[in-house]
């Protein structure tokens, strides 16, 4: 197999004269900062203690938790200002949209709630989700400047991820909530250095201090000390350490960072943050097929556990791997902490990937390499494949009438993502959350030449519908067919749904749905390829910035106005406030109308939307069709 950065070496010689277009622009190159809260008292092994006075227990999925609660009240606070500043700079004609905030400010149940969702897909969509999270980040240079969406992200109270999108999420908190520039700017080259495949390990120096051989021996360690304490390891117990050799600017890979440290973090519990959110799937081992109904769960920085009507309850996040049964710690025994590894819980809503672990024959490492990784994971075996294994089970005994793993000790969990639902939506439209507009940045790779279509909107949404219940109580806008996204090219652009609220049951969050499309790059990277040289990664991170903002209103100059009126839309509803006539005419240009198209599509070979190429001895389109074919061309070589 040709290595992946053999094609962009070839692209290198291919445009010399256009290697600005694969950089990322407009991004500032400050320091990482390293995290002061790696609080597992005993690095990667989880270890038994004395519980706190009042012992924890799971508790019912009605409401939010007081912890959430008491956050949001600070959050809430903190996006009034961004929120002001970005309608100002979006500037909606004929309309004052700081005045109206300030109107409302001490209404905070009148003003605007947002949620941002990051869909999986490996590599590509961290990187791609990196260009959408910089493009809203008013920390970036120039990102609030004209055409820019800067100051949405700090307007924003959730943040979910799945997958490669869990990946970006969990390594922007996991390093003190930086911002994409810096880990693209790292100058230790700790974190984001995807040159080097996971299967390798990190470049030897600054603070990573192993070779191939001792990257392996470490990761084996750690989880072998895990099982040594009593705890069962599955091979996300693997994948999970790797990851965090990648995403988190620490020696080791961070053994010792806990996902529930996030609430520890300064610039957390005074609500500079957005609140992360992880998402799972539940499932059996052996199980092969994941359905519409199956339970999905969450990670946050509070608690763990699911909205949906079968299992429908939380425990601490910082106390699983506790033994709990019928809701409480069982009899005489103690709490657990440092189960909740920040890398395990990345892991988890990736665990898709853990077949390449398990296929290690067929990922191109180094013989050396693969047979170490064969023999650390004999013990686990093909049993576990993908799971994630959460025993003992948090939620043992717990609503035995609905729950399926009422009886079960075990409690096992997959990629977010094998439900279909690649876009972790499930979080942010619980009616307990009033979120009112959610950007969902689609990396997904539905098209056989690995471009959405829309499909995991169509999966929640059929979700929603399903008869058994299993949405209790969501409402999610109406969605075409897949066919329908193609045809229409509703995938090729950002588009809204449910602008007309009315259509619902109840009212529905508006959907700002914002694929991965080709504006300065062909970013329809594979979602097994697991190298990118930082040429690749840094047009990548540009790609997703050109695709969040449309080419910095190029392609649409109306495009930042639009935006200021998807985040007042549902707002001006409830204040009873008429629709400025711009907001009218970007519902026109934006909503989906209902119009479908069910025929089968050709194959979707979109082109690209800005200026990757100049000009040069031949017309724009002359040239963008020969790179794109040597591009696809090569490509088929990953596929």
């Amino acid at each position: 197999m040709i290595p992946l950065a053999h094609l962009f070496g070839f692209l290198a010689l291919l445009l010399p004269c256009y290697a600005s277009f694969l950089v990322p622009r407009e991004l500032s190159s400050h320091g990482l900062q390293t995290r002061a809260l790696p609080n597992a008292p005993d690095g990667y092994t989880p270890e038994h203690l004395d519980c706190l006075s009042t012992p924890p227990t799971v508790r019912d999925g009605g409401d939010l938790s007081g912890s959430e609660r008491e956050w949001l009240s600070t959050r809430l606070a903190k996006t009034i200002n961004p929120m002001r500043d970005l309608l100002r700079r979006v500037n909606i004609p004929n309309f004052d949209g700081p005045s109206y905030i300030t109107t409302h400010e001490n209404n905070r149940s009148a003003l605007p709630n947002i949620g941002i969702a990051m869909s999986g897909g490996g590599y590509r969509a961290l990187l791609n989700g990196a260009g959408a999270i910089a493009a809203f980040d008013g920390r970036e240079d120039n990102s609030t400047s004209p055409g820019h969406l800067g100051g949405l992200l700090q307007s924003a109270t959730y943040l979910a991820g799945l997958s490669g999108g869990g990946w970006l999420v969990g390594s922007l908190f996991m390093n003190n909530f930086t911002t994409v520039s810096n880990s693209l700017n790292d100058p230790s080259h700790t974190v984001w250095q995807f040159d080097q495949s996971i299967f390798e390990g990190p470049d030897k120096g600054s603070i990573q201090l192993l070779d191939t051989a001792g990257y392996f021996k470490t990761i084996e360690d750690q989880v072998s000390d895990k099982a040594d304490a009593g705890f069962n390891r599955s091979v996300t117990d693997y994948w999970g350490r790797a990851l965090s050799f990648q995403l988190i600017n620490a020696t080791d890979g961070g053994p010792a960072y806990t996902w529930s440290s996030i609430a520890l973090a300064d610039n957390f519990v005074q609500g500079d943050t957005p609140f992360p959110v992880l998402v799972a799937d539940g499932r059996a081992p052996g199980d092969l097929l994941i359905s519409g109904n199956t339970t999905v769960f969450e990670f946050n920085p509070f608690e763990f556990g699911t909205w949906d009507p079968t299992t429908f309850g939380f425990v601490p996040v910082e106390y699983l791997g506790s033994n709990f049964s019928n809701g409480e710690l069982r009899p005489g025994v103690q709490c657990v902490r440092g189960f909740d590894n920040a890398g395990y819980v990345m892991g988890t809503s990736s665990s898709l990937f853990n077949q390449f672990l398990l296929n290690v024959d067929t990922v191109g490492i180094p013989e050396f390499a693969a047979s170490f990784v064969r023999d650390i994971l004999a013990p686990v075996g093909q049993d576990n494949n993908d799971i994630a294994d959460y025993s003992p089970n948090p939620f043992y005994g717990y609503h035995n009438s609905t729950n399926p793993n009422a009886q079960s000790s075990r409690l096992t969990l997959v990629d977010g993502g094998e439900d279909l639902q690649n876009i972790p939506l499930h979080p942010l439209i619980q009616p307990n959350r009033h979120v009112d507009v959610i950007f969902a940045v689609d990396s997904s790779a539905d098209t056989e030449t690995v471009w959405p279509n829309g499909t995991a909107l169509v999966a929640t949404y059929e979700r929603n519908l399903n008869s058994t219940g299993i949405g209790n109580g969501t409402s999610f806008p109406s969605i075409p067919d897949t066919n329908t996204f193609v045809n229409l090219g509703l995938n090729t652009r950002p588009t809204f749904f449910g602008c007309n609220s009315s259509n619902t049951s109840s009212i529905s969050p508006l959907i700002v749905y914002i694929p991965n499309a080709p504006y300065v790059f062909q970013s329809n990277i594979t979602t097994f390829t697991f190298s990118y040289n930082n040429t690749a990664r840094n047009a990548m991170v540009q790609n997703g910035y050109e695709g969040a903002t449309m080419g910095n209103g190029t392609v649409d100059p109306q495009w930042p106005v639009c935006v200021g009126c998807a985040i007042l839309s549902r707002s001006l509803e409830r204040t009873q406030t008429q629709v400025p006539q711009a907001c009218e005419e970007c519902f026109q240009r934006y909503c989906w109308d209902g119009t479908t198209n069910s025929t089968r599509p050709n194959t979707y070979e979109p082109l690209f939307k800005g200026q990757v190429l100049v000009e040069s001895g031949a017309t724009s389109s002359r040239s963008n069709g020969f790179v794109t074919a040597a591009v696809v061309g090569l490509m088929m070589l990953f596929m």
